[in-house]
């Protein structure tokens, strides 16, 4: 009922311009890159034909990777609404996107890449959960945290793809109590070079994962 309310209060608006009708208006619906095949088979980058993998797939330790846009234009705007603004209700928007991307794999559990404690607190939610406890409950699949994160690694904007799987090396630990699956999904944000998911997997492979995939609201590619 408090959400019926708040929404005749505060109306949702365009996650993308903020203006027209929820959850994109045309003008930035038409505007949206949306990923499709042909695509590297791998990473889901689109290509001009079908590959098994590319020089953008991300590290080793993901078996698969799918966004369903690109990272620019209104899905940017969504992303950084849902990550700076609070507007939690994005979340439902690009969760329904995700879940709709081809080659989105069955698996047993569904978590995400955890929030550094500093900026959890700044921003009082994880945008990741979010859109992986979206993901789960549309795929109806469990959505368990199985990661923390081991120490803090600073912000990842300015370094080099080799500068940023360095910086992420043993970044996470498998949560305590509990018991990590065969088959896991882990849900970010943003896809750039791979290395924050990769240190994810990693943990979760050491823990006793055997395919580990990677689905984002959203990629970035040259």
């Amino acid at each position: 009922m408090l959400a019926r309310a708040l929404d005749v209060i505060f109306p949702q608006r365009c996650a993308g311009c903020g203006d027209g009708p929820w959850p994109f208006c045309d003008p930035c619906r038409a505007s949206l890159k949306v990923l499709r095949p042909p695509w590297c088979r791998r990473c889901g980058r689109p290509k001009a034909m079908a590959v098994p993998r590319c020089r953008d797939c991300p590290p080793p330790e993901i078996d698969t990777a799918r966004a369903p846009f690109r990272f620019e234009g209104p899905a940017r705007q969504a992303i950084h609404r849902l990550k700076f603004s609070g507007w939690r209700g994005v979340g439902s928007a690009l969760s329904l996107a995700m879940t709709e991307v081809e080659g989105l794999p069955s698996v047993e559990v569904v978590t995400w890449v955890p929030l550094a404690r500093r900026r959890l607190a700044e921003r009082g939610f994880d945008q990741a959960r979010v859109l992986a406890t979206g993901v789960a409950r549309r795929t109806e699949t469990p959505c368990v945290g199985l990661l923390t994160r081991a120490r803090s690694t600073g912000p990842q904007a300015k370094r080099d793809a080799v500068a940023r799987r360095m910086a992420m090396r043993g970044a996470f630990a498998v949560a305590d109590r509990v018991e990590v699956p065969s088959s896991v999904l882990v849900v970010d944000d943003v896809l750039t070079t791979g290395a924050t998911a990769a240190a994810a997997a990693q943990a979760l492979r050491q823990a006793g994962a055997t395919s580990v995939h990677l689905v984002v609201a959203a990629r970035a590619y040259s």
